[in-house]
């Protein structure tokens, strides 16, 4: 289906002393009558606080030949005021100059749609990010070895830090999955597993066995069910150590362990090599670990951006300069999720402890303005007055408008066309349209978006 022209909402031909001389309103605000403009400046029917903007923008149109966009609350004669966003560029013949103006009601109301929905999924990844580190906090943080098998060919599908300490403590959890789970077992104990087993799988229950793991044989005692996963089933083994390991734990100072841990940012406590030796909660929600153990005896580079290059030029810096401050890197978690970070460290030197404090700046928001984008592209019209009609400068001008806002939308849905009518507040079919009379396709369309108001302007010329 074909696309209706654009046209600006209110168009005003002005001498250039910004006096009125001819006031065009779109038909959406053909209601309002503004013959009584012809004849007075624009500075004086423009409000108290748009006054001096309309100033600026006659004076800046005046001096280069094209002004800044600039919003005002325009009152009408009927006594409403009305959002506009204006431009004011001048004819070719230096006889005038034309003031472009867009209804910025819609826009208003885009905004506040697009808040709306960026908080819904603001909390939907929160609610979704609660349930995965809640899984793991039950998965990771259990002191006894937790491992889940499939029921049809026994190999792991999961295993919690414990179990993999359990088997081998320089193979990690990632190590285990896919392997054979009775090829861990001690080989006079594999028969008694398969027993054991084979009654979970007839009786849904049965009594625990003693197991010997990893090449140094540690003794556990084996219990396990049946559950059904991702349309499978699949053993859940809970292994109990016959006797308790002795746990190391050395509390110098239990308030500053407490404040530390109680830190909004990550803080990491390294030795000279980089591995962990200390982490507060706030670390473990970056890297997404449910307890300490598992966090500590590990490299920090296994979690950084690039595993074993960006550790590496943190310590490089801090031999050579004590401390470091506002260093860029990426956290990755164990869920997968990527955190951009800040980080702070300083050498300890005489304990031979590194302290690293993290900040997550993953969700700062650039203050970025497009102005300047959007009046580099209307830069060629201005080039075209005098030389063509006001109505094709007008219908160029909107055009290369239209064609900057569809690229915003594409580019804050990532290319998806439903979310980007939604955005604009066009229907699917309108969107269509205007893709292809852009040229924007599915897999290139915020590419295309990027390059669209060139060839808007490359249009305007010919």
């Amino acid at each position: 289906m074909a696309s209706k022209s654009v046209h600006a909402d209110i168009t005003l031909l002005l001498d250039m002393e910004g006096v009125i001389r001819e006031a065009t309103l779109s038909p959406t605000m053909a209601a309002e009558s503004v013959d009584g403009w012809l004849g007075r400046r624009w500075s004086d029917i423009a409000g108290t606080d748009g006054g001096d903007k309309v100033r600026r923008m006659v004076e800046d149109a005046r001096r280069s030949g094209i002004s800044a966009f600039r919003q005002i609350n325009q009152p009408f004669p009927s006594g409403v005021e009305i959002p506009i966003e204006f431009t004011t560029m001048l004819l070719g013949d230096r006889t005038g100059m034309i003031a472009v103006g867009k209804n910025m009601q819609a826009v208003t109301e885009l905004h506040s749609r697009l808040i709306a929905a960026q908080q819904a999924m603001e909390r939907d990844y929160w609610r979704l990010r609660e349930l995965e580190t809640r899984y793991r906090l039950v998965f990771d943080a259990a002191a006894d070895a937790v491992m889940i098998v499939s029921a049809g060919d026994m190999r792991i599908v999961e295993a919690n830090r414990a179990a993999a300490n359990a088997i081998s403590r320089e193979r990690g959890n990632d190590d285990l999955a896919g392997r054979d789970f009775l090829a861990e077992v001690a080989a006079a104990d594999r028969d008694a597993v398969r027993d054991m087993l084979a009654q979970v799988r007839q009786r849904g229950t049965a009594l625990s066995v003693l197991v010997h793991l990893g090449r140094y044989d540690r003794a556990w005692m084996l219990r396990g069910s049946l559950m059904s996963s991702e349309r499978r089933q699949v053993f859940l083994l809970h292994f109990t150590p016959v006797t308790t390991p002795a746990i190391d734990e050395v509390d110098d100072d239990a308030v500053l362990r407490g404040l530390i841990d109680r830190i909004p940012d990550g803080f990491v406590a390294l030795d000279s090599e980089g591995v962990v030796r200390h982490v507060n909660q706030a670390f473990l929600d970056l890297v997404q670990i449910g307890s300490k153990p598992a966090a500590v005896g590990r490299s920090l580079g296994s979690w950084m951006g690039r595993p074993g290059a960006d550790l590496s030029s943190l310590l490089t810096l801090l031999r050579r300069y004590k401390t470091v401050r506002l260093f860029q890197t990426t956290i990755r978690g164990e869920l997968g999720t990527e955190t951009e970070v800040e980080v702070s460290a300083v050498d300890g030197e005489e304990d031979q402890y590194i302290g690293v404090l993290m900040r997550n700046v993953a969700r700062r928001l650039d203050a970025a303005d497009d102005n300047d984008a959007l009046r580099q592209a209307l830069g060629p019209i201005s080039k075209q007055l005098g030389r063509s009609s006001l109505r094709k400068l007008v219908k160029n001008a909107v055009s290369i408008v239209e064609q900057h806002y569809v690229k915003e939308a594409l580019l804050r849905s990532k290319g998806n066309r439903t979310a980007t009518a939604e955005l604009l507040g066009l229907s699917r079919q309108s969107l269509y349209a205007k893709l292809n009379r852009y040229g924007f396709d599915d897999k290139g369309a915020v590419a295309a978006a990027a390059d669209g108001a060139e060839s808007a302007s490359d249009d305007a010329e010919d």
